[in-house]
């Protein structure tokens, strides 16, 4: 014996460093557990989680899973000191004799076994492995741990927290979680058949699961009723009795909910995958949210989404082949820009022949075809803020014209821009432009302001990551063996690739609805930028409030800017681009409005905003062969000869939401001009 003796202390002297500091956190465990998403209400929208677990106390606990596991796995659990001796000393002599390794694991052992593979080393598979290592080492730790355990805590404890971190199959983790999922009850209503069934499970999860091998976890399941009745927990006919009895399963596969925002209601997906990301920006770790058991309280307003994805689905079904329609909506104000809605026609989810996307199409520059002429807002703001043009200004504004990008050489060829119609007069207001949307005088504006100052105002009132990201609307590429990576259009972001070029006010590159809907909060604020923020609070499993990292607010335009801005907007649904879809919907309140149209109307806008909802209804070509969009009921693709306008098919979504929104409330007036801001003063 001397030699094992000596090769055990030896063993036990190599593993001393590292078990008491993970002895003491197993004092105070706290497993991974769901994190709930919930709407500003506090109702759920989503759980996240990577181990499904409903914690339990030990009162929460049936007797009958307490006899079940302790007859099963450890008869002597309440009388022995956290390890069986015997046991540890029959399998270090086997083991040194070069047998097989024997168990000998008690209940607080597998305890910590279980919590050192399921809580402290679950990112890592290597050390997974090194804690299911048949080896003697591993042995001497965990017995070792499992003493020191023994003599701080409680054993009711100890059952019930080896109960609460073991693992039952797939994702489902705790006795909480498996009575929930397996059978839809709770941990302290499992009737004798039910907590034998669990019990079994323990020694092979997966061997044992009951969707996946029902032979294999019935026999499992009446051996651990044979157990019980030896050990006198339950007398022999009881078992017989459950042992005549089906496993009792519910359904095909445990009952669990969605793991991610993919599970989200079809209001609420598209807002609860932007949230997460925020987080994620805000100085939360991907763990952290999937196992902190936090609650994030959401600015989500579940009536106003419903509201505004009732009205896009009745603008563009769901299932419509090839078109979507995004709607953000943000509420204004001067310390925050709280994001009240995220909605598309489209749902977030995995199967396209339903009309999901796993895209958030609302958050990111997923619009590749653009925001159209709802970009010139940029344009009159830098004109604005330089004393370049105020909304009396008069600007040149020809049918057609030709214009010469900025630092052009002399082998550059202008850049041609004409106007739908000729109509328009010459020269038009800046007034009048905003509202009727001539393109020669907003290129020609942009060429008198400078391209450096435009793209300047766009970041500055909310175009934050769609100018990071490049043409393309993804991340630049910078790999040099991405042969995309010569071409400035994919290597370069938008705030460098438009340096030289004027198309940048005709709106013709990738954009973020929801920053667009933010622009126009920016300029409801007062000129006060704010990120969108999607965040009310968020505290952890015991209520403490969790701080996150958050971008502050900025004072980016002067308000007489914003202000005189948006009284030129607010001509648009009176008299301007959308105004006559406002008549057919019988809409009056004053507001602001800018709409938008692509070239070939594959994308077509509407940015404003009305009382505290600033918006953004963006309907664009979503599918692998865009095409121009028609108007019609449904909106669709085709060749309709002179396709969709923002004002006829983005604007709708519009009028029909903020209506319903705004039923029986007062209207709220728009600012009136600044002076200053009327005319041109550089």
């Amino acid at each position: 014996m001397a030699p094992v003796a000596i090769g055990a202390g030896v063993l036990s002297n190599q593993v001393s460093d590292s078990v008491d500091t993970i002895s003491a956190d197993l004092a105070h465990a706290d497993p991974p557990l769901v994190t709930t998403v919930t709407d500003r209400n506090g109702a759920a929208i989503a759980t996240l989680y990577s181990q499904y677990r409903i914690p339990a106390t030990p009162a929460q606990i049936a007797q009958t899973m307490k006899a079940a596991i302790i007859d099963v796995e450890d008869r002597r659990f309440y009388s022995e000191g956290g390890v069986d001796v015997k046991g540890m000393l029959r399998a270090a002599v086997n083991d040194s004799s070069g047998g097989d390794l024997q168990g000998a694991s008690t209940i607080t052992q597998q305890y910590v076994k279980n919590y050192l593979v399921n809580v402290v080393d679950r990112g890592s598979q290597t050390a997974q492995q090194k804690d299911r290592e048949d080896s003697l080492a591993r042995k001497l730790r965990e017995a070792k741990m499992a003493v020191q355990l023994n003599q701080t805590v409680p054993k009711e404890d100890i059952l019930a927290d080896y109960l609460n971190v073991v693992e039952f199959s797939g994702t489902v983790y705790g006795v909480g979680a498996a009575a929930k999922a397996y059978f839809g009850t709770t941990a302290d209503k499992l009737t004798v058949p039910q907590a034998a069934l669990l019990a079994g499970m323990v020694n092979n999860p997966s061997l044992y699961n009951p969707y996946t091998h029902p032979d294999k976890a019935l026999q499992r399941r009446n051996v651990v009723l044979d157990t019980m009745v030896s050990a006198g927990s339950i007398p022999a006919s009881y078992a017989a009795t459950a042992k005549a009895s089906p496993l009792g399963v519910v359904g095909t596969k445990p009952q669990t909910p969605s793991s991610t925002c993919l599970g989200a209601a079809p209001d609420a997906g598209f807002f609860c995958a932007y949230a997460v990301r925020y987080l994620a920006q805000s100085g939360l770790t991907a763990d952290q949210i999937d196992t902190g058991g936090y609650t994030v309280k959401t600015s989500m307003d579940p009536h106003v989404s419903q509201v505004v994805k009732d009205s896009v689905d009745a603008n563009v079904p769901t299932t419509q082949d090839g078109v979507a329609n995004t709607f953000a909506v943000v509420q204004p104000g001067s310390d925050g820009h709280q994001i009240l809605a995220m909605v598309a026609n489209r749902n977030y989810g995995t199967d396209p022949d339903q009309g999901e996307t796993s895209t958030n199409i609302v958050a990111d520059a997923s619009n590749k075809f653009g925001a159209g002429s709802s970009f010139k807002i940029f344009t009159s703001a830098a004109a604005m803020a330089a004393g370049k043009a105020g909304l009396n200004t008069p600007l040149t504004n020809p049918f057609s014209d030709c214009f010469t990008p900025p630092n052009a050489n002399q082998y550059t060829h202008c850049y041609p821009v004409s106007n739908d119609g000729t109509s328009y007069p010459n020269p038009i207001s800046l007034s009048d432009g905003l509202a009727t949307s001539p393109n020669v005088a907003f290129v020609g504006l942009e060429a008198q302001v400078g391209m450096p100052a435009v793209l300047d105002m766009a970041s500055k009132l909310g175009l934050r990551s769609t100018l990071a990201t490049n043409d393309a609307g993804s991340a630049p590429i910078t790999d040099p063996a991405d042969p995309r990576s010569k071409n400035p259009q994919y290597d370069e972001p938008q705030s460098k690739y438009f340096q030289n070029l004027l198309s940048f006010t005709l709106g013709n590159s990738p954009v973020s609805p929801l920053e667009m809907a933010n622009v126009s909060a920016t300029l409801m604020s007062g000129g006060t930028w704010c990120p969108p923020d999607p965040i009310l609070s968020i505290t952890d499993r015991s209520g403490k409030p969790v701080p996150l990292k958050q971008q502050a607010c900025e004072q980016v335009v002067p308000p007489g800017v914003a202000n005189t801005l948006e009284a030129g907007l607010s001509r648009d649904t009176t008299a301007g681009t959308s105004a006559a879809a406002a008549r057919a919907a019988g809409w009056t309140r004053p507001d602001i409005g800018k709409t938008g149209t692509t070239q070939q109307s594959e994308s077509v806008a509407f940015v404003g905003g009305v009382d505290h909802y600033a918006v953004s209804s963006m309907v664009f070509a979503d599918g692998p062969r865009p095409q121009e969009i028609c108007p019609g009921t449904p909106v669709h693709l085709g060749n309709c000869g002179h396709g969709a306008f923002g004002g006829t098919v983005a604007a709708p979504p519009y009028f029909r939401a903020m209506g319903t929104l705004l039923a029986g409330q007062p209207d709220v007036p728009i600012p009136p001009p600044d002076p200053q801001y009327l005319n041109a003063h550089s």
